[in-house]
């Protein structure tokens, strides 16, 4: 009896010490299967990028290209104050104008047309025209005499336009200008040795007219 006492003793420590050690590892795997279970805060949590948002590059407007102004036209028209009638004639890049009161103020202007359909023509004197084609029409002002006026021109199918006649008649030189106008009116100078007088009318069909009993051929003017 007296040494079963020390054998009872030891057996029961190890009971405990086997215990405490099943104990330890339940607690360590539940602790696991936890963790296991766990959701992953970095993978769900958004990213400074996609919490603000990621811009876009903005795309740039694009712009069509300007309609190029024809190489060639004829274009007429009447001064905003309705006093005087303009004519223009366009040529690949060339263009020659004519200013006319219809009694005697005309001047003829030349120039270059350029590529986004602007014109600045000059003449005699000081006169100047400056203009823009845009669409079917020349919009602008012409300085002659001293004197700015408004004017836009039309554009013209034959038989309107700007014709003109320089010739002899009678032993006087002969030097005419017509304005052809889309509705059919004519604005015009007849110079006989450099006096202007209104110019007769024009068969615009032919390009005669009757200049002191003889006929004269007005042609279409181009640069």
């Amino acid at each position: 009896m007296k040494r079963s006492g020390p054998l009872l003793t030891l057996l029961t420590g190890l009971l405990l010490a086997l215990f405490m050690l099943s104990l330890n590892a339940t607690t360590e795997t539940g602790s696991s299967s936890y963790g296991g279970d766990a959701p992953d805060t970095a993978a769900s949590s958004p990213t400074k990028g996609t919490a603000k948002g990621t811009p876009k590059p903005s795309a740039k407007p694009t712009r069509s290209p300007a309609a190029k102004p024809p190489s060639k036209g004829e274009y007429a028209g009447r001064t905003d104050d309705d006093t005087s009638a303009v004519s223009i004639s366009v040529r690949d890049g060339k263009a020659i104008a004519y200013y006319c009161d219809g009694r005697d103020t005309e001047s003829w202007l030349k120039g270059n047309v350029e590529d986004d359909g602007s014109m600045r023509l000059t003449g005699k004197h000081g006169a100047k025209l400056d203009g823009q084609i845009t669409g079917k029409k020349v919009r602008g002002t012409v300085d002659v005499d001293k004197a700015t006026r408004k004017f836009t021109a039309d554009k013209a199918v034959k038989p309107s336009g700007l014709y003109r006649a320089t010739t002899e008649v009678r032993g006087a030189k002969v030097d005419g200008g017509w304005i052809v106008l889309p509705d059919g009116r004519q604005v015009g100078i007849l110079k006989r040795d450099g006096k202007p007088a209104k110019a007769p009318r024009i068969d615009p069909g032919t390009g005669t007219v009757q200049v002191d009993g003889d006929v004269v051929t007005a042609r279409p003017v181009t640069p």
